[in-house]
């Protein structure tokens, strides 16, 4: 339950980040932004964790009374959500070791920890990494938009069942 809610709050922090970062003045863009990197590597690190507690504990049984198309969309959702929360924070890493200037400005993580582009992608030639770069970047910015849907949809889910139904939906988590 720990890793759920940590993951969803740096999640929550991370997309505030990105989408108020065009207001900010030019001087806390750069910081904006690599702050934003370190939270997706984190977070990237934090799911892999997860799924490593996935497969040794089994998630609480779902209610008998949720419907075969509710319980389909539940696990429908979950892996989805996984899927993202692992292409979204690798599609930014791409996207940024594929950026012109990777070079000048070396990547830590939260302005200590030093870390690597992926090599690969970032000794590239020059004009096929800047193809690359948009590509990249377009996968990382769909992947933020379906996540945001089914984030919506998750939130709205358990709402559902914890107002509306009656269920005992967040007590269930904690099993």
């Amino acid at each position: 339950m720990l890793l759920h809610w940590l993951i969803a709050l740096l999640m929550v922090v991370n997309i505030a980040l990105i989408l108020l970062v065009d207001d900010l003045p030019d001087n806390w863009v750069r910081p904006t932004v690599d702050t934003h990197k370190s939270i997706g590597i984190t977070v990237l690190g934090l799911v892999i964790l997860r799924l490593l507690w996935r497969f040794t504990h089994r998630p609480p049984t779902m209610p008998l009374s949720y419907s075969r198309l509710e319980r389909f969309a539940a696990h429908a959702a979950h892996g989805t959500l996984y899927a993202l929360m692992i292409l979204l924070p690798l599609s930014g890493w791409m996207h940024d070791s594929a950026w012109k200037d990777a070079a000048t400005h070396p990547m830590q993580l939260f302005g200590v920890v030093p870390w690597p582009r992926i090599g690969f992608i970032e000794s590239i030639e020059p004009v096929a990494k800047e193809s690359l770069h948009d590509l990249f970047g377009g996968f990382h910015t769909a992947f933020g938009y379906l996540l945001y849907g089914l984030l919506f949809l998750h939130i709205a889910g358990a709402v559902k069942h914890q107002w509306l139904d009656r269920q005992q939906e967040l007590q269930r988590m904690s099993l």
